[in-house]
């Protein structure tokens, strides 16, 4: 009995901790029928009432299956973990099947939100308005920006969003054109040749910079998937955007690590760890982070020196945060062709 409440426990927390935990996309594809009925009205009305005052939505947070009943002033935006984006998402869908004007004038203080958000350059915060810590960076960590464009990307061109005024669909395109141009910008480039991204930027320097203790300006494997399927997604792609996602497929194909892959065990005291084993078998995975000009992966504790293999950092690391994963994986069997075959880019 014990073990078992252990088991559920450990998928409660996995469950609150999730991207989707925080956010009603689970119902994101409901039907018409589904928004109209009590129990759509009554999860749009939670979603609502989460909402902060600059129009943003916290993270980690289950904001469809209860009311917030707490101090507004408790609540922190961000579009971090999935947050504000999803909200976002779902109450567009929820006024199209209700013409609920609540769900629009929340849809619309969101939207706004996420475009007084933007820097001059291009890039979003972590949150708005930002902090003096490592969230005022350009933050791609998370997926933050991937997230914010594909929503602006929709919000221009899908009849989705019929009820935006042509003024409001302006602004949104002239967000996305520089969102765009912002990724071109900090695109990393090694011996003159186009890389990929840093999990966060420089808001000023467009550099890459440091984050928590543990994430240090380099290279992303993890993140920069993301924003290569965002530029991917884009239906007339410039030949910047084409050179932007060569690139990083290109180093996505260099820094695969192969024949090995990342062990789950129980050590000799009982604790779970991590380890990286080789494996012939094994399909490739990616590094979280790659070091700056010797694209070799790195690893850090929280004391924030660069180590070189993933056995030199302590159990709490190894066990607490992703250092390695197949990220780039349907990215470079899939995705990336159909990408070609749908452009019919000629083959070198």
């Amino acid at each position: 009995m014990k073990l078992r409440f252990t088991i559920i426990y450990i998928l409660l927390l996995l469950l609150l901790s999730s991207s989707d935990a925080n956010v009603p996309s689970r119902y994101a594809k409901q039907s018409v029928e589904w928004f109209q009925s009590e129990e759509g009205r009554r999860i749009a009305d939670n979603v609502l009432t989460w909402q902060t005052p600059l129009g943003g939505w916290s993270k980690i947070r289950d904001t469809a299956s209860e009311p917030f009943d707490g101090k507004i002033e408790d609540l922190h935006a961000t579009f971090d973990n999935g947050a504000t984006i999803d909200e976002l998402r779902f109450l567009a869908r929820a006024f199209r099947a209700t013409s609920e004007p609540r769900y629009q004038q929340a849809f619309l203080k969101g939207l706004s939100h996420i475009l007084e958000a933007q820097y001059p350059n291009g890039g979003w915060p972590q949150f708005h308005p930002p902090s003096k810590g490592y969230h005022r960076h350009i933050t791609f960590n998370d997926n933050v920006i991937a997230r914010i464009l594909g929503l602006l990307r929709d919000v221009s061109e899908s009849s989705d969003y019929p009820f935006l005024k042509t003024e409001d669909r302006t602004k949104v395109e002239a967000a996305l054109t520089k969102g765009i141009d912002c990724i071109l910008r900090t695109q990393i480039k090694q011996d003159a040749k186009l890389t990929v991204w840093c999990a966060q930027h420089d808001a000023k320097t467009l550099e890459p910079a440091w984050a928590r203790s543990y994430e240090p300006p380099s290279l992303s494997g993890a993140e920069s998937v993301r924003v290569v399927r965002f530029l991917m997604s884009l239906e007339e792609p410039t030949p910047e955007i084409i050179a932007a996602v060569e690139g990083a497929i290109e180093w996505f194909r260099s820094v695969a690590i192969h024949g090995m892959r990342l062990d789950e065990f129980t050590d000799a005291e009982g604790q779970d760890d991590r380890r990286i084993v080789a494996d012939p078998d094994a399909g490739p995975i990616w590094a979280r982070f790659y070091e700056l000009g010797s694209n070799r992966p790195i690893f850090l504790d929280r004391d924030s020196v660069v180590r070189y293999a993933f056995s030199e950092i302590g159990q709490e690391r190894r066990t607490g945060y992703a250092y390695y994963g197949n990220w780039a994986a349907g990215l470079l069997t899939d995705e990336y062709p159909r990408w070609r075959e749908k452009h019919k880019f000629s083959k070198e």
